[in-house]
């Protein structure tokens, strides 16, 4: 008699939304003689790896902290080349994004940016809003407090016009005022380049997530390292409060 194969145990599933801090560009450049400029600018082409490791890694939802709302206090000539690159790749990557099925979207205070740079992140959003391989959502003039913020605004503003009680207000309301609610929260949130601090970065949506810190800088950031942090994740024991059994 034949005995079918004893089933094997299933991998365990990618996390179904990875965040990353992308930090190191500066040091990475220091450390080789460059300008910080440099350091952007090869930073800007591990984004283009992290998007197709994460395709091949099984990742749904990628969100990258491209540039936050402190970032503006840095030099005049390093903000022009990074709204340079910006404006570059926007141009550049929208035809291949939209061929491999990427959807692009992009979180935070939009209003400091120029016209010519709203009208490409508009453009990028509306031509890939129907693709679904992988939901890519880059976090630009962003804050994590300032995003809550916005939010308790217009829910008082709701509350003031009689439009919502406050006594319905609950996380789940609360969180539907936030810059992409349909999104899941983040499983997985990395940071390159050795620091240990969240940096003001999704700080509502992170609550229960897994935090890995990569001595790597971004610049050298690649499929590999993601593929080693995708690991790390599987082997720990989430139980969101609850008790191991």
């Amino acid at each position: 008699m034949s005995h079918a194969p004893a089933p094997q145990p299933a991998d365990p599933p990618s996390p179904l939304h990875v965040a990353i801090i992308m930090d190191g560009n500066g040091r990475w450049a220091r450390s080789r003689g460059l300008p910080r400029t440099e350091g952007h600018r090869k930073g800007a082409e591990a984004v283009r790896a992290s998007v197709t490791g994460a395709v091949r890694l099984g990742v749904s939802h990628l969100t990258l902290f491209g540039f936050s709302s402190e970032n503006w206090r840095r030099p005049a000539e390093e903000i022009s080349t990074l709204m340079g690159l910006l404006r570059f790749y926007l141009r550049r990557d929208l035809d291949e994004l939209a061929r491999e099925g990427v959807r692009l979207r992009v979180i935070g205070e939009r209003s400091r940016f120029t016209p010519d740079i709203l009208s490409l992140i508009e453009t990028a959003e509306r031509r890939t809003a129907a693709n679904t391989r992988l939901d890519l959502t880059i976090a630009l003039n962003y804050g994590g407090r300032a995003e809550i913020v916005r939010a308790a605004r217009r829910l008082a503003d709701r509350a003031v016009a009689g439009d919502l009680a406050p006594a319905d207000l609950d996380e789940s309301r609360f969180a539907e005022e936030l810059y992409a609610p349909d999104l899941p929260d983040p499983d997985l949130l990395i940071r390159t380049s050795g620091e240990q601090r969240i940096s003001n970065f999704l700080l509502w949506q992170i609550a229960y997530a897994e935090l890995v810190f990569l001595d790597v800088a971004w610049p050298d950031f690649g499929e590999g390292h993601l593929s080693a942090a995708l690991e790390e994740f599987r082997a720990r024991d989430r139980r969101f409060g609850a008790v191991s059994v």
